[in-house]
């Protein structure tokens, strides 16, 4: 049975190979995606951001357990910063995430984020796709919290959670730029300390500025979720929010628009690896450097040959 295949039949093993595979680009890996493909579309994926600090760990730990309570079987896919060293993950998360490794009904992966400034791996859209193939009806995303260039991650989520606590100084400032926009729903984690109130009044304030004549308003949870309180509140937040896209056909809108930035993300790829292997990597390109340092030619008139000798 080959690894597509044991990703179908429900294999554990599989799945992990499946991710190692797409994750290091091994041969096989675009022909695993292209085998599983036809199987996805079941999941609903769930996005978590916010600053570092807001808890997203223990709250995503909190949230996948809620989900096995209510018989859903949970992915959980965490981005974690890349090690220097190795060019691998740096596990914290899944350190923090142990005590879910347990349940059968769970699986967790830590992705790095190889440098995207999006904070989420390339990859990771391959990765729920395998855990949608396999099976889970939830996809959590935990990303690496690096503040505002976490909008990437509403190119994956269905439902994108922005996670904020009080008392950071500068709360409202981490969520401000770009990351306001493309919360679902907030959460205030860490409501036990001082402060909450006027952070929920910040982002209430903001969201009235931001939601004119919107359909659907983004409400503002509050949990401690080191302590599981107000964790069943946010599942049933995400549900509704779920409930308001599916009744809305925004859900098809959401997937038709993720389905055409993947494909013009690979297209660009293809041509970037391609551009980097035939033209960047010849002697002749290294000549026409250092004719562009001489002034013999400009930038312009080369970045046109190229374009024009990629496009034949």
């Amino acid at each position: 049975m080959d690894i597509a295949e044991g990703v179908l039949n429900g294999s554990r093993l599989a799945l992990s190979k499946a991710i190692t595979a797409i994750e290091n680009e091994h041969n096989d890996a675009v022909e695993i995606m292209k085998k599983i493909y036809p199987h996805t579309g079941n999941a609903y994926v769930i996005g978590i951001t916010g600053p570092p600090g807001a808890g997203k760990s223990t709250l995503t730990d909190k949230l996948a357990k809620e989900y096995r309570r209510r018989n859903k079987t949970v992915g959980i896919v965490a981005i974690d910063p890349t090690s220097p060293y190795s060019g691998g993950a740096i596990l914290g998360d899944r350190i923090r995430m142990l005590d879910l490794i347990a349940d059968e009904g769970i699986f967790v992966r830590s992705m790095a984020t190889r440098g995207n400034l999006g904070g989420l791996s390339q990859k990771t859209g391959d990765a729920v796709k395998l855990m949608d193939a396999y099976g889970m009806d939830i996809i959590i995303i935990e990303t690496v919290g690096v503040g505002q260039s976490e909008v990437d991650i509403i190119k994956t989520a269905d439902t994108t959670m922005v996670v904020v606590v009080p008392g950071l100084g500068d709360d409202i400032q981490a969520i401000k730029a770009g990351i306001l926009e493309i919360g679902d729903l907030f959460t205030i984690n860490k409501a036990d300390r001082e402060g909450v109130d006027k952070l929920n009044i910040e982002i209430e304030m903001m969201l009235e500025l931001n939601q004119e004549d919107v359909a659907w308003r983004p409400p503002i949870n509050r949990t401690i979720a080191s302590r599981d309180e107000g964790i069943t509140e946010v599942v049933d937040a995400i549900a509704e929010h779920r409930k308001y896209l599916e009744e809305s056909g925004e859900l098809e809108t959401v997937r038709q628009a993720r389905i055409k930035s993947e494909v013009v993300a690979m297209v660009n790829d293809h041509i970037s690896r391609h551009i980097d292997e035939k033209i960047v990597a010849t002697k002749g390109f290294a000549e026409t450097i250092l004719d562009l340092q001489k002034r013999k030619t400009d930038p312009y008139s080369v970045v046109d040959d190229i374009v024009s000798n990629v496009l034949k």
